[in-house]
């Protein structure tokens, strides 16, 4: 084992007051962050190991008690070590949102997450968090144009393609910034959503939030890229959150037609964003097996870009380069 994974079991033993429990990997994660559950006699706990180099896991401590302060299932922090990067951290279980979706699951398990992002928009933090403004949103589009149109799939754009990327680039980031700002985790999905006891879900990986545009959750959840529903299903949630948030006043009545091309065009946005560090993940970080979601996650973005004529560049640019060069 390692110094660190060595120091970690030091600093656990010295806050349990004991030695006797085991550690074993509770879970991959695309960051640094590595997490472990203990084991001993009658509980466990999981552990965060977030180098503090990389991470900042006071960012994920302060988090974590502000959304349980408002009634969400976060982790509890139990005992942590700032200066190391150690957390120790009540344990959700091991059933993740992503095992246990199917058609007949997902009504009942999406209505559960739904009214949880309903929570985090009307009464999340806000405070000292980073804003999604347009700089931050084209800094994420960078990642999609070096790392997967160049880095991976060895794509130079030429002056009218580079042009046309920049075109819809602003058209994405304008309709992000039309939309209400709320509170936004920013990696709302069924990788960090578990089924546990009430209230569930249990969510994590929150310590990334802005304050955002309404429709980002949304669509990270229902066009997700690790799992994918009928066109009309997905249609059908998003509209049904939308009636909700408008009869709750959480949102102001809006147009249909509008609230579906701001969720539309903010996720391709997020799924160009994705391809990217998936593609990162790989060449930079030596983890290939994001690769594997890519084709799904361009999918949306492939769809979206041929439906609105705004996107025409962006349409073309992946129907003649970057499909054929996957």
């Amino acid at each position: 084992m390692s110094a660190r994974h060595d120091l970690l079991r030091q600093w656990l033993a010295r806050v349990l007051g004991r030695n006797d429990f085991t550690l074993e990997p509770a879970s991959a994660d695309a960051s640094f962050r590595r997490y472990w559950r203990a084991r001993y006699p009658g509980h466990s706990l999981v552990l965060m190991d977030a180098p503090p180099a990389q991470e900042d896991c006071g960012r994920f401590v302060d988090l974590a008690r502000r959304l349980r302060a408002i009634g969400l299932h976060t982790p509890e922090i139990y005992a942590e070590d700032r200066a190391h990067g150690f957390l120790a951290l009540s344990d959700l279980g091991d059933r993740l949102y992503l095992a246990e979706l199917d058609a007949q699951s997902a009504d009942r398990l999406y209505a559960d997450a739904l009214a949880a992002l309903a929570v985090i928009q009307a009464r999340g933090p806000r405070d000292g968090l980073p804003v999604y403004d347009a700089p931050f949103l084209l800094r994420e589009l960078e990642i999609c144009r070096e790392w997967f149109l160049g880095r991976h799939l060895g794509l130079a754009l030429s002056a009218g393609e580079q042009a046309g990327w920049d075109r819809a680039c602003e058209t994405l980031v304008a309709a992000a910034l039309e939309q209400p700002r709320v509170c936004v985790h920013r990696d709302y999905h069924s990788r960090n959503l578990m089924i546990t006891e009430a209230p569930s879900p249990g969510i994590l990986d929150f310590q990334d939030a802005v304050v955002g545009p309404v429709t980002y959750d949304l669509v990270s959840l229902l066009r997700d890229c690790y799992i994918e529903w009928p066109a009309a299903r997905v249609t059908g949630w998003a509209l049904g959150y939308l009636d909700g948030a408008v009869a709750s006043g959480l949102l102001p009545a809006l147009d249909p037609d509008q609230f579906m091309r701001w969720f539309d065009l903010m996720g391709a946005q997020r799924h160009l964003k994705a391809c990217g560090i998936f593609a990162r993940l790989h060449h930079r970080d030596g983890k290939p097996g994001y690769l594997n979601d890519i084709p799904r996650t361009l999918g949306y973005v492939r769809e979206v870009a041929a439906r609105y004529p705004e996107l025409a560049d962006l349409d073309r640019l992946l129907t003649g380069r970057v499909v054929p060069a996957l």
